[in-house]
């Protein structure tokens, strides 16, 4: 005989449903992220360890793993992280209205910002370092951090050419040129450790000089 089906008021209550997974922690991934700048580019890539990372971000080896998978990705993600740190991608909007010497001067600024700085200067040091870091690594770099910003300003500069405002026959090249310009002697020297960080007037004086060389070459005539 069926048992009798029990009144709705006796019935167990549902479990609700579940997701496929609770949802990360916006904040240890931060810490995470603050805490692998700062690890490699004090102790470069192979002189850094997912325990030191964990405890410099105050979180277990686990939840670093959980967030970013392996070493490898949580380098990647940290380069992308400082780059969009400082050279975030609203700064690459293309708008028409603005006078275009003022947008290449902000991007400029952001830039040189950003390649001067300590993280930076010790992770292009700890690259040029033969046997430092493989070359798939070097590669991944390079994807998340120069070739981002450079895809970016060569898309803006298209922008441009197409609204009449510069004759560039070869745009991608012209990006590479005007980062070029914005490094100049300048970061060079400070690569090499000759020279401390660059006072306001100096940098300005610099970033100028590069902008206004490259509309000359570039602008509308």
């Amino acid at each position: 005989m069926a048992s009798p089906v029990p009144p709705a008021s006796r019935r167990p209550a549902a479990k609700p449903a579940t997701g496929p997974g609770r949802p990360k922690d916006l904040g240890k991934r931060a810490a995470i992220l603050d805490a692998a700048k700062r690890l490699f580019a004090r102790e470069g890539f192979g002189g850094t360890s997912m325990d030191q990372i964990a405890a410099e971000a105050g979180v277990s080896k686990l939840t670093v793993y959980s967030h970013f998978g392996d070493k490898e990705a949580l380098f990647t993600e940290a380069v992308r992280a400082k780059c969009e740190e400082m050279l975030p991608d609203d700064l690459f909007q293309i708008e028409l209205k603005g006078p275009l010497r003022d947008q290449l001067r902000v991007i400029a600024q952001a830039f040189f910002a950003l390649i001067s700085s300590d993280e930076a200067i010790s992770t292009h040091r700890m690259m040029l370092v033969p046997g430092n870091i493989d070359d798939n690594l070097k590669q991944v770099f390079w994807q998340a951090g120069p070739q981002r910003t450079h895809d970016a300003f060569a898309a803006l500069l298209q922008a441009r050419v197409d609204a009449g405002e510069l004759d560039i026959p070869d745009v991608p090249r012209a990006a590479e040129q005007f980062f070029s310009l914005i490094k100049g002697d300048l970061h060079g020297r400070m690569m090499c450790g000759l020279c401390e960080r660059p006072g306001r007037g100096d940098v300005d004086s610099h970033l100028d000089a590069g902008v206004d060389l490259f509309l000359r070459a570039y602008g509308k005539r």
